[in-house]
Formats: C-alpha cells, sequence, structure tokens
C-alpha cells in the first residue's frame, strides 16, 4: 500500500514539471514572436519611405516614366494672406432701454377712469388713470372750511389789537390788555401758517389720485379697468416702452470672461427681419449666474421701428481677429498620425506637376475657414478638390485631357 501511494505521488511530481515546463516554452514562444513582429513592422515602415523616395527622386529623374504615369486631375486655389475673425455665436433678445410700470405715488386706490389704452403713444406727465378721491377731497374742504374760521378770529384778533394800540397812545388802558391782544393776534397767525401747511399736504394726497407717465413711450400693457384697485403690480397695471433707445442682452458662459469685455466689437443679427447691426458692449454684469453659470452683457443698437423687444437675435462676440492671417477652407485640412497637413500643387525643374504634402499648425476655426499658423505661405496653390487620394509625388494636372 505505500508502494502504491509513493508511486502515485512521484507521478503527480512529473505531470507538474512537465506542465510547468510546457508554459514557460509558450511564453518564451509568445515573446520572441511579438519581437519579430515589431521588426518587422519597423523595416516595413523604412522600406516603404525608402519606396517613396525613390519613387519621387525616379519622378524627378524619369522624363520618360512621367510620360507613362497616371496623371490625376485636382483643381487649385491660391493661398493669400487676409483679416481672419472668430466670433462667439451667442442667442440674445431685444429690449428697450427705458421699460417703465406705472405705480400709484401712494397707497393706490379704486380706479375712476382711465385716459390710456394699449398700443396709445404716451408723453411724460401725461394723466393716465383717475383713481377715487372722495375722502381726500373732503378733507382738502374740511381742512379750507377750518382755516376759513380761524382767518375771520384772526382779524378781529388784528382789529382789537389795533384799537387797543390806539387807545394805549392816548394813554388809556393796560400794557397788559395791549400784550395779549397782541399776543392773540400771533398765536392766530402761527395757526394759519400750520393750516395752510396742512392744506398743501391734503391738497397733494388728493393728487395722488391722479396717476401720471413718468417716461414717453408707448403703452405695451394696459391691465387695468374701472372699478378695480389699482396698486401698480405688474399683472394689473400699465406698461410703457420707449422704444427709441434699444439694446440686446445675452447670456455669455463664464468661461469666456478673460475674452470679453466693455467695447469688445459685436454683430447683432436679427433673423425675423434679415437685418445686421455693428456695435459693442455696452454692459457687462460684475456677478456669475449660480444658476447658468454665465454672465450678462448688453448691447446698444440704432433704433429701428421693425424692432420689438423680446425679439430674438444671434450675438456675434468678436474675441480673436488677425488682419493678415493664412486662412484656408477647413474641408482641406486632413490628418494623419504626425499631426495636420493639406496638399499643395509643386513644380518640378523639368515641368511636372506634383503633390507636395505640407505639415501645418492651425489656429482659430470659425464657419467654414480655420487660420494655419505654420506651414503655408502666400502665392502657394493649395489643392482644394480631388486631395483625398493623393500621395507625396503623386503627378497631377489642372486641366483636363
Amino acid at each position: 500500500m505505500q508502494k502504491i501511494k509513493l508511486t502515485a505521488w512521484i507521478f503527480s511530481l512529473m505531470l507538474l514539471s512537465v506542465s510547468c515546463g510546457s508554459k514557460k516554452e509558450r511564453e518564451s514562444i509568445v515573446t520572441e514572436k511579438k519581437v519579430e513582429l515589431e521588426k518587422l513592422k519597423t523595416d516595413k515602415t523604412k522600406i516603404e519611405e525608402k519606396i517613396k523616395a525613390l519613387e519621387t527622386e525616379i519622378a524627378k529623374l524619369d522624363t520618360g516614366a512621367a510620360k507613362s504615369e497616371k496623371v490625376k486631375l485636382v483643381s487649385v486655389i491660391p493661398v493669400t494672406a487676409q483679416n481672419f475673425q472668430h466670433f462667439i455665436d451667442l442667442q440674445g433678445k431685444v429690449d428697450a432701454e427705458n421699460i417703465s410700470y406705472i405705480t400709484p405715488r401712494g397707497m393706490g386706490g379704486q380706479v375712476r377712469q382711465i385716459f390710456v389704452k394699449k398700443g396709445d403713444y404716451v408723453k411724460k406727465g401725461q394723466l393716465l388713470l383717475k383713481l377715487d378721491d372722495a375722502i381726500a377731497r373732503q378733507n382738502v374742504v374740511a381742512m379750507r372750511q377750518s382755516m376759513g374760521a380761524v382767518k375771520a378770529q384772526l382779524d378781529l384778533a388784528r382789529s382789537v389789537y389795533q384799537r387797543q394800540k390806539n387807545l394805549w397812545n392816548q394813554n388809556i388802558g393796560t400794557e397788559v390788555q395791549l400784550l395779549q391782544a397782541e399776543t392773540n393776534v400771533r398765536s392766530l397767525e402761527n395757526q394759519i401758517k400750520t393750516m395752510q401747511e396742512n392744506v398743501k399736504i391734503a391738497e397733494q394726497q388728493l393728487n395722488l389720485s391722479n396717476v401720471y407717465s413718468d417716461v414717453s413711450g408707448v403703452a405695451d400693457e394696459v391691465n387695468i379697468h374701472v372699478g378695480e384697485t389699482f396698486t401698480g403690480s405688474p399683472m394689473a397695471g400699465i406698461k410703457i416702452i420707449n422704444t427709441n433707445n434699444l439694446k440686446v442682452v445675452t447670456d455669455i458662459p463664464e468661461n469666456y470672461v478673460s475674452r470679453i469685455k466693455r467695447g469688445t466689437t459685436v454683430q447683432v443679427v436679427v433673423p425675423d427681419i434679415n437685418k445686421t447691426y455693428n456695435s459693442t458692449i455696452s454692459l457687462i454684469s460684475q456677478s456669475v449666474s449660480s444658476t447658468s453659470r454665465g454672465f450678462t452683457a448688453e448691447i446698444k443698437i440704432p433704433y429701428d421701428n421693425s424692432l420689438k423687444p423680446g425679439q430674438s437675435a444671434v450675438v456675434k462676440i468678436l474675441d480673436y481677429s488677425n488682419a493678415s492671417g493664412i486662412v484656408i477652407p477647413v474641408n482641406l485640412v486632413q490628418t494623419d498620425e504626425s499631426g495636420k497637413y493639406v496638399y499643395v500643387l509643386e513644380k518640378l525643374p523639368n515641368g511636372k506637376q506634383v503633390a507636395k504634402k505640407k505639415k501645418i499648425i492651425i489656429g482659430e476655426i470659425y464657419g467654414d475657414n480655420v487660420e494655419v499658423k505654420q506651414g503655408l505661405t502666400a502665392g502657394e496653390q493649395l489643392i482644394s478638390e480631388g486631395y483625398q487620394s493623393l500621395y507625396e509625388g503623386q503627378a497631377i494636372t489642372t486641366q483636363m485631357n
């Protein structure tokens, strides 16, 4: 029995050693294969580069081969230096500089008369509403009547004082009587002055029942009726808009905060009326909204009777410009493992035209155009059609046979 166990143990060890040996051999073979593959890839790249170099050299030297080579038809455009501008395109809305919600100068009151309707043009200071003034009017009448009674007492007191003074001048009567008469006159005069001030205040309160426009403009909303209580709320009031001074308001994302300031050039496009206005940013808010993560900018635009507050507008903010930049269509730029490139037409000494691959570094992109920072110069012929399947040194022509 012990011999059987010993034999089984030895057999297991043999199987384990064979298994481990097979695994190590496989890993070694895989590693060798990977190294060999990388070497072949490197050799392939070098061979392809040599082939292209030789093809280019042969094309330059062997004119006979050039005749038999297939020439590809392309179109070219000249590379020029021009003014390149980059805009930030945002949505905005037309608004009026002066929008006034009419409010009463006092506590408000019940509407008795309305002197304006929606769409009317009103002037600053024009009477718009008449509120209930019965109590205020009664108060003024009562004060005037009271003041009239006191004035009658004052006239009597002055007459008494004058007579007492005449008697005093004739050495009739006492000094105390004269002083009492004079004091009575002064007291009633002061009382009259106080009542006059009170009457003025009452008249001013009475005038609060008249609601006037504080701006000139068009009554855009008249949401009040006779019998209703007028307090000046937007839901039940009068809205006056002055469209002589218009502006466009837009919300700018906070990542542009360092690129935009007051005075920045702006183009405002109103699609509904197909008009464009050139202006500058006149106001920038001092804080970033916690909800939209943006800040507000205002752009003043000239008066135009076809513009209406609330209209949508496209705001194009100029954040970059280059007066003499190299600008090409963005669709002509291609990409490979080494970066961006384009093809240009190159004329060889033997008169042959070939495609030349030029590495470029691009800048800003706006619309269909891209700014080229490096790689192209003005005067070169950029291949604009047929560039998709070109290779370095390929024979090309711009004329159909």
